[in-house]
């Protein structure tokens, strides 16, 4: 008998990462109750933490790689990828432009420099990174990196809009595809253990991750004391009320979608393009790889 099953086993939003020391040198509070909840507030600070000279720079937003952080900037304005029907974009309007713009002027003002994903966790690790915005997933391995060099501290996440504001969702899930009776149980079992509270307590400890199994956040046997002795895992869990799926494009192009994506952000940040340009070729674009209905 062929029997597929799937179970959520993680989730992760995005949060602000930063060295609570450079922000000290910076003349800033570092309590993460004091970090800045808007985006004009991160870009002004980075320039003040960039201006510490020595090699420092100020931020660095996750943007490589895929769509999920801009959709975090458009999100979090209360936008949408595509319209409720599936049939045009919905990020082509003036929450896509000020999304493109704000990823601009991360750049021109606020000095950010065009790494990839490891380089700015070297320099992160390294104290030449001022704040970094990303995944929560990251958060044991940017532990581990930054050792006892610096107070490495996580704070929410500025969203634009505080009333339909959201974030997208990452993370991962188990799929269960099996004939053999006896390996279809034994997979379900761990499937099971995996999105069960102890399993989620685990990963959690381990990852940085979202649980996804309520009992663990809320049980004294699993995450609830451990979230009291490390708040820097707690900041991802504040966010869940915010927390929506991060859009998968309908048709069979939807990598070619995220490619389209990404390129544009790229020609922004690199300065190859104005944000109205790169907006306008990115609709037009995705809209030529969208399904066509009848």
């Amino acid at each position: 008998m062929w029997c597929r099953q799937r179970r959520r086993s993680a989730a992760s939003n995005a949060i602000s990462y930063y060295n609570a020391d450079l922000l000290c040198r910076a003349g800033v509070n570092p309590d993460p109750a004091a970090f800045p909840k808007t985006w004009d507030e991160v870009i002004a600070l980075s320039a003040r933490v960039k201006a510490l000279g020595d090699g420092i720079d100020g931020m660095w937003f996750q943007w490589p790689g895929d769509d999920w952080m801009f959709s975090a900037l458009l999100f979090s304005h209360g936008a949408r990828m595509l319209t409720p029907d599936e049939r045009d974009v919905g990020f082509a309007g003036a929450e896509g432009l000020a999304s493109l713009r704000l990823l601009r002027r991360m750049v021109t003002e606020g000095g950010m420099l065009n790494l990839n994903g490891t380089t700015a966790l070297q320099a992160f690790a390294a104290g030449k990174l001022g704040m970094r915005f990303g995944s929560t997933a990251f958060l044991r391995n940017m532990i581990q990196s930054t050792g006892r060099s610096f107070e490495l501290r996580t704070a929410l996440l500025p969203v634009i809009d505080p009333v339909n504001g959201r974030l997208p969702t990452g993370g991962a899930a188990g799929m269960l595809t099996a004939r053999d009776p006896a390996k279809r149980e034994a997979a379900w079992k761990y499937l099971r253990f995996s999105t069960s509270a102890e399993g989620t307590a685990l990963m959690v400890r381990n990852t940085g991750y979202v649980p996804t199994n309520q009992l663990a956040i809320d049980d004294p046997r699993h995450l609830a004391e451990f979230y009291r002795e490390n708040p820097l895992f707690q900041t991802a869990t504040l966010q869940v009320p915010r927390m929506v799926p991060w859009y998968a494009f309908p048709g069979t192009n939807s990598v070619r979608v995220t490619e389209v994506m990404v390129n544009n952000m790229a020609r922004v940040v690199e300065g190859n393009a104005t944000p109205e340009v790169a907006l306008a070729d990115m609709a037009s674009e995705v809209r030529r790889l969208l399904p066509r209905r009848s």
